[in-house]
């Protein structure tokens, strides 16, 4: 086994190989770029070498930095965990040139698999069933726009040199190929430095299914079970679960055999995944991950296994430990929290994690994670904050353990996807395991429900809160009846006024003393009686006219993150405000649509003075490897245009700004 492995990765998945190399008695090194100087993946290795700037492109993607840090480190082996570097072929023969050992297949295993139009032809040759489509080297427009329509719409245009959503688009008519085609080759391009396509018909109602295969030198291939995939935004999985549910004894057969004869059909070394389209009983392949995934736990759940011990000891030279695999005990969903805004299609977002917890690991619960409260996400590298990983004996018991583990998180001072999490594993429909590829934007009315104002337990939970918070000013001396926010008066009980804002709207409560509770007035509503008291940290419980209700508050400075169960479940963020202060500064900038994160101005599709509607289209952004579209949040007349194509832009920076229709 190796003494010292350099792990060319960062965030959640080098703290996990960090964690199994420890356990062997391995010496791991860690590498970072200027932004993860203090990352906690860094904090963890035993060693640890920078190798370059905040961009990937100037670090992580720096296959001769990560080697000088490899060979200075005295590694003889060089995990690349996944993306990155962990499918480039130049990368795994440059370290076998080094005399460091790749944990990963061979190159020419990579290369084989890394083009989506070469590995289709391998697996038609193999007898492995793929989708009809088209995977030739002729990109020019008008021949993929033939070739598309002699597949038939609707049909798909994907990225051929890489994975993971990008410059993937589903064209449903002909008269949408052009634009879709420019913006797929966009992404792919900024994505993997290539721009061609391949295409394929587009099924309608396809479940996303993969297997987990592995494959020793000695000419050994298993497969580890399946896993489902298909609820997924942007193209990008969400929520992954082992096994796959609902599939027949003989499709589950056909998928294990197929998966592992496309291994032996490129002579595959180590852990890899194929992945397939499955409508019914039909199953396509859709391409194969050189490379551990990100959804490997759920299969560690269900089979005991340490698969990045498995890669380790394959990578070293040994036997795979197992020549078949263990039967699935139990059934293991996983979840990926990211900061994302699912109201705004999903947009990465950045910034400081100023609140932050997750539940405490069980052996039926797995966190994964490489921050910190503390810690910024930025725009450099991809969103995903952590992984949850419950095991139950049944899908149903993992799928309540998550949903409770989930109701645990608390994140403040960015935007997650954590509400959209929750709402998607209390589904009824995810409880029955109706699962496709659509399943998001299927269901998008209950998990993306439109915003709605803040109800009362919210209110007064955030009352509540605000009344524990020191008086604004310099720090008063506590035993003076000044810094009491309990309404004192020297003649009679009096009020304490408390102005929420949600949004551009207002909430003025006015709470009076009555018993050991307060009299709650609220925007010209009936009374109502508040009493409360703090269960823990972020946690207050709520009785108001006696129903009592438990909320989750976190407090960013004047901001509060209000969250609720039950009947009314939700989040809301509202901010105090100066109950004395003159209406009016709010609504100053409400028509300015500025840039969420960093990033390059690919298009801008109006002029000032035009008319747009709602939901129309103003500019394009290209931010996180990711296209963001800029839309019109109303009905309106472009006032003005703050950024011309091809600029680089700031967070913050405005693009369009937005005057009234009238």
């Amino acid at each position: 086994m190796f003494r010292t492995l350099l792990i060319a990765n960062r965030g959640e998945i080098a703290c996990r190989i960090i964690r199994t190399a420890r356990r062997l008695g391995i010496r791991s090194v860690a590498v970072f770029s200027e932004a993860d100087a203090h990352a906690l993946h860094v904090r963890m290795a035993d060693a640890a070498f920078p190798i370059g700037g905040a961009r990937a492109t100037e670090s992580y993607l720096r296959a001769d930095r990560i080697l000088e840090a490899a060979r200075a480190a005295g590694a003889e082996a060089i995990h690349p965990g996944y993306g990155f570097l962990s499918e480039n072929a130049d990368f795994a023969e440059a370290c076998a040139e080094a005399g460091i050992a790749f944990v990963g297949p061979p190159a020419s295993a990579i290369r084989a698999m890394g083009s989506k139009a070469e590995s289709k032809r391998l697996m038609e040759q193999a007898g492995v069933p793929i989708v009809p489509g088209y995977h030739g080297e002729n990109q020019d427009e008008a021949h993929l726009a033939e070739q598309a329509a002699r597949i038939g719409y609707p049909v798909l245009i994907k990225a051929s040199a890489g994975g993971g959503g990008k410059g993937m688009r589903p064209v449903l008519a002909a008269g949408d190929f052009a634009r879709e085609l420019a913006g797929a080759r966009r992404e792919a391009k900024a994505a993997f430095g290539d721009d061609r396509v391949l295409l394929e018909r587009y099924l309608q109602r396809p479940r996303h299914v993969e297997v987990q295969v592995f494959a020793d030198a000695q000419g050994h291939t298993i497969h580890l079970h399946t896993r489902d995939c298909s609820v997924q935004r942007r193209h990008q999985k969400v929520l992954e679960e082992a096994p796959a549910p609902g599939l027949s004894p003989a499709l589950r057969e056909r998928l294990h055999e197929a998966a592992v004869a496309a291994a032996r059909a490129v002579g595959y070394v180590n852990a890899g995944t194929v992945e397939f389209i499955v409508e019914g009983e039909d199953a396509f392949f859709m391409e194969m991950n050189t490379r551990l995934q990100v959804e490997h736990p759920v299969t560690e759940m269900v089979t005991g296994l340490d698969l990045v011990e498995w890669q380790l000891r394959i990578a070293a030279g040994e036997p795979l430990p197992r020549r078949e695999a263990p039967p699935p005990r139990g059934h293991s969903v996983e979840v990926r929290l990211y900061a994302e805004d699912p109201a705004q299609e999903f947009r990465p977002s950045s910034g400081p994690l100023r609140r932050f917890r997750l539940p405490e690991p069980a052996p039926d619960l797995r966190i994964e994670t490489g921050v910190r409260q503390g810690d910024a996400i930025t725009p450099f590298y991809d969103p995903m904050i952590a992984k949850l990983v419950a095991w139950g004996p049944d899908r149903r018991a993992a799928l309540a353990r998550l949903g409770a583990a989930l109701a645990e998180c608390r994140v403040a001072g960015i935007v997650t996807n954590l509400g959209f999490l929750r709402r998607l594993v209390a589904h009824p429909a995810m409880r029955a395991a109706e699962l496709d590829t659509g399943f998001a934007a299927r269901h998008a009315a209950a998990l993306l429900p439109p915003a709605r104002p803040a109800p009362p337990a919210a209110l007064a939970a955030a009352a509540l809160e605000a009344l524990e918070a020191p008086p604004p000013g310099p720090a008063a001396d506590p035993r003076s009846p000044w810094s009491r926010r309990d309404g004192w008066r020297l003649h009679g009980a009096g009020a304490v006024l408390i102005e929420l804002g949600e949004g551009m709207a207002r909430h003025r409560l006015r709470l009076t003393p009555a018993g050991t509770g307060w009299r709650l007035e609220r925007d010209g509503a009936a009374p109502l009686r508040l009493a409360g008291h703090r269960l823990s940290d972020h946690a207050l419980q709520v009785a108001l006219d006696g129903a009592v209700e438990r909320v989750a508050v976190l407090r960013d400075g004047e901001v509060l993150h209000v969250t609720l169960d039950g009947a009314e479940a939700g989040e809301w963020t509202l901010r105090l405000l100066d109950p004395y202060a003159p209406p009016g500064g709010e609504a100053a900038a409400q028509g300015r649509l500025s840039a969420p994160i960093p990033g390059r101005v690919v298009q801008v599709l109006v002029a000032e003075g035009e008319r747009v509607t709602r939901g129309q289209v103003l500019a394009v952004l290209e931010a996180m490897k990711t296209e963001l579209r800029i839309t019109a949040p109303t009905d309106g007349v472009v006032a003005h245009v703050g950024c011309a194509p091809g600029e680089t832009v700031e967070e913050g920076t405005e693009i369009v700004t937005l005057a009234a229709a009238d």
